[in-house]
C-alpha cells in the first residue's frame, strides 16, 4: 500500500472494504479491494489471470500485506446504478443514436458470453460494478456449488429453492432482472425474504417446475414453510406495458424457469432486439474505436508521466551529486574536457580529473556521469516497454469495462498478469 495515495472509500462489499486511491509515481486512478485471504479467493485469482477481454474491469495487481489480500482494479468512474439514481423512470431505450439500453446491455452480454465461453460463471450480476470474488468454475455435469450467492434480487429460482446443480443460466437470469431496470427505474422482483422473493417471481410467471418444487420441499432451510399461494398472476407486460414488443420478447426467453430452456448468452445477442436494424454491428464499429482512442490517450497520459518522472529524477540526481565535502560539485569553468574511456578520466587546460579520485593531486573526488534509465511508471502497462521497470510498480493486464455490478458498490475485473507482488510473495 506504500505506493498508493487514498483518495476515498468507494463502498463495503460482502467480501470487503474498497477504496479508491491514486499510484503516488504514476497518477493512476484505482479501486483497491482488502479482504482475508482464503484458499478458494486463491483459486479464484488463478483464474482471473486467465480472463481478458474489453468489457471486463481490469485487475491491475495482488498483493499481500499483514495477513490481507489487497486487489488492484481499474478504477471505474460510474455504474449503472448510478445512472439509475439519475433517471428514476428508467434509461432510454430509444432506436436512435441517443438511445443507452441496448448499448448497456450489449456490453454486458459480451462480458457474460466471454466468461460463459470459458466455462465460468459470474454468480452475482447486478446494477453496479460486480465483485468478481464468487466466480465458478464449471467442473461438469452433477458438480454440485453453493447455492448461497448472488443479490436477492437477481438470484435465480433454482438459487432460491436451494438447487446445487446450477448453471449459466444463472447469470442469465440476473441479465434479465436488470434489463427489466433499467428500462423501467425500478426493480423487477424487490423482494425482502427469500420466500418473498418466490412469490414475486411466482405471481408474474406462475407456479414453480416439478424439479424446483421438489427441491423445495426437500430444503431444510424451509422446513414447516409452504410455497406461496400466488392467486391472480401479474404479467410482465402488465409490469412493463410502455416496453417494445421485442424488448418483452427478449426479457421473456431469459426469464424461464427450466434453466436448459432459458435462451444462452448467444442467443440473447442474436436477438432481433439487437439484430433487426444492424444495431449490433454498427454499435460494435463503434465500440471499437471508442476502445482504440481510450487506449491511445492512456498510451499517450503514460508517456507524459514517463517524461515527467525521467525528468524530475534527472534534476534530484544533478543536485545531489557528491563532492569531497558532501554538497553538489560547482560548475568547472574555464577548460574544455574530453572524456578519455581507455584510462578513465577527464582532462582539460586545468588538470586532470580521475577516477581514483585525483585532480591535480589535491583528493578531488571524480566526476561521473549520472544515469538516466526510462522509468517505466505506467505499472507495466505498455507491452512494447524496453525500459527497466522498477521492482516496486505494478505489473499489469486487461478487461471489459462495463459499468454494471451490484448494490454495495466495488471495484471488480479480471486480466491479472499472474504475478503478485509487494511485500509478501504468493
Amino acid at each position: 500500500m506504500d505506493c498508493y495515495e487514498k483518495i476515498a472509500p468507494i463502498g463495503e462489499g460482502t467480501y470487503g472494504m474498497v477504496m479508491k486511491c491514486r499510484h503516488k509515481e504514476s497518477g493512476l486512478i484505482v479501486a483497491i479491494k482488502k479482504f482475508k485471504e482464503s484458499e478458494d479467493d486463491l483459486q479464484i485469482l488463478r483464474m482471473l489471470k486467465q480472463l481478458k477481454h474489453d468489457n471486463i474491469v481490469n485487475l491491475i495487481e495482488v498483493f499481500r500485506r499483514k495477513g490481507k489480500l489487497y486487489l488492484v482494479f481499474e478504477h471505474v468512474d460510474h455504474t449503472i446504478l448510478e445512472d439509475l439514481d439519475k433517471n428514476p423512470y428508467g434509461l432510454s431505450d430509444d432506436r436512435g443514436p441517443a438511445g443507452t439500453v441496448r448499448k448497456c446491455m450489449w456490453q454486458l452480454l459480451k462480458a457474460m458470453d466471454y466468461l460463459h465461453s470459458h466455462h465460468v460463471i459470474h454468480r452475482d450480476i447486478k446494477p453496479e460494478v460486480s465483485d468478481f470474488m464468487i466466480l465458478q468454475r464449471l467442473a461438469g455435469p452433477g458438480a454440485k456449488y453453493t447455492d448461497y450467492v448472488a443479490t436477492r434480487w437477481y438470484r435465480s429460482p433454482e438459487l432460491l429453492v436451494g438447487d446445487t446443480e446450477y448453471g449459466k443460466a444463472v447469470d442469465v437470469w440476473a441479465t434479465g432482472c436488470i434489463f427489466a431496470e433499467i428500462l423501467t427505474g425500478q426493480p423487477l422482483f424487490p423482494g425482502d425474504t427469500d420466500i418473498d422473493q418466490l412469490y414475486r417471481i411466482m405471481k408474474c410467471l406462475g407456479q414453480l417446475t416439478k424439479r424446483h418444487t421438489e427441491i423445495f420441499l426437500k430444503n431444510p432451510l424451509f422446513v414447516g414453510v409452504r410455497i406461496p399461494e400466488i392467486g391472480k398472476l401479474t404479467p410482465l407486460e402488465y409490469k412493463l406495458p410502455k416496453v417494445a414488443s421485442d424488448a418483452m420478447n427478449w426479457l421473456h426467453q431469459s426469464l424461464i424457469y427450466d434453466p436448459d430452456q432459458r435462451a444462452t448468452t448467444k442467443q440473447l445477442m442474436a436477438h432481433p432486439y439487437f439484430q433487426q436494424d444492424g444495431f449490433a454491428d454498427r454499435y460494435e464499429q463503434e465500440l471499437r474505436h471508442v476502445i482504440d482512442m481510450e487506449r491511445e490517450k492512456e498510451q499517450a497520459d503514460r508517456m507524459k508521466r514517463r517524461k515527467k518522472a525521467a525528468g524530475e529524477k534527472d534534476q534530484v540526481q544533478s543536485r545531489n551529486l557528491p563532492n569531497g565535502n558532501g554538497s553538489s560539485i560547482p560548475p568547472i569553468h574555464g577548460g574544455k574536457y574530453q572524456s578519455n574511456l581507455g584510462n578513465n578520466s577527464m582532462s582539460g587546460s586545468q588538470g586532470t580529473i580521475t577516477s581514483v579520485g585525483e585532480r591535480d593531486g589535491k583528493g578531488v573526488p571524480s566526476i561521473g556521469r549520472a544515469t538516466n534509465p526510462a522509468v517505466d511508471i505506467a505499472s507495466g502497462l505498455m507491452k512494447n516497454s524496453t525500459t527497466k521497470k522498477p521492482t516496486s510498480q505494478p505489473q499489469g493486464v486487461q478487461f471489459p469495462k462495463i459499468n454494471q455490478g451490484a448494490k454495495g458498490g466495488g471495484g471488480g475485473g479480471m486480466g491479472y498478469n499472474g504475478n503478485f507482488s509487494s511485500e509478501d510473495n504468493l
